[in-house]
């Protein structure tokens, strides 16, 4: 049985919430695993890898790569992470610049083609979950692009059921704030390298964080403010 120490122990107890509240794992599932390589999806596999000693449900987990062929992506010292991890694993390769140069991909373009393999690939090796390693802030940021830029009201789903319930995409780290995933990444030593998109900077996603940090300044709770609500929604004070 791990024994969890540190900020991990905090992170699989808000892990461990989102999934009961929204019912993201069940019995006997098999999860393909989404990792970029970054510190969001490392944490996610560490922590669902390490919860399979102790809870009280059977997964198995399947650790997928997506190679975009980026010069800064290494698939060999992630597969030599996930032996070490003792868990399954697939790389799969993909031509996302498909002859167009790097400053010309989109965020979309690039999100679309990495989804769409990931998608072949769990389906492939019969997964009928995938988890994602967007957090918190990722779901919070995403509430007010969608408001601000086009002009809706929606969130990243915790749990979405896709393809007439063929998958459905989970996201563990729901609750999860990146400042935690950050100094759980720094503590686990995780072999993770930031891979800079050029478009990264001048994104929308950028501004949205630079405005948030901004506000918490004078209101500390904003992020949880925003995140909760989408479930506090006044129908009797919408247009």
């Amino acid at each position: 049985m791990a024994l969890l120490q540190g900020i991990e122990f905090y992170i699989s107890k808000r892990v461990g919430r989102a999934i009961t509240d929204y019912g993201m794992i069940a019995d006997g599932d098999k999860i393909a695993v989404a990792v970029s390589g970054g510190k969001d999806s490392l944490t996610m596999l560490r922590v669902l890898n390490d919860r399979k000693s102790f809870v009280p449900i059977k997964y198995e987990l399947l650790a997928v790569h997506i190679n975009l062929g980026y010069p800064c992506q290494h698939p060999k010292i992630l597969s030599e992470y996930f032996k070490k991890l003792g868990v399954d694993y697939h790389v799969e390769k993909i031509d996302i610049l498909q002859g167009k140069s790097r400053k010309d991909i989109s965020c979309f373009w690039c999100s679309w083609n990495r989804r769409k393999a990931l998608f072949e690939v769990a389906d492939r090796f019969g997964c009928a979950k995938v988890a994602l390693g967007h957090h918190k802030d990722d779901i919070v940021e995403t509430i007010l692009l969608n408001l601000f830029f086009h002009g809706e009201i929606s969130a990243m789903a915790p749990k979405q059921e896709l393809f007439d319930g063929k998958i459905t995409l989970i996201r563990p780290l729901a609750y999860v704030e990146e400042d935690m995933i950050v100094r759980f990444a720094r503590e686990a030593k995780f072999p993770h390298e930031k891979c800079a998109c050029p478009n990264s900077v001048t994104s929308n996603r950028s501004k949205i964080t630079n405005i948030i940090k901004d506000l918490e300044k004078v209101c500390p709770d904003i992020r949880t403010n925003i995140f909760r609500s989408v479930k506090r929604i006044k129908k009797d004070y919408l247009l």
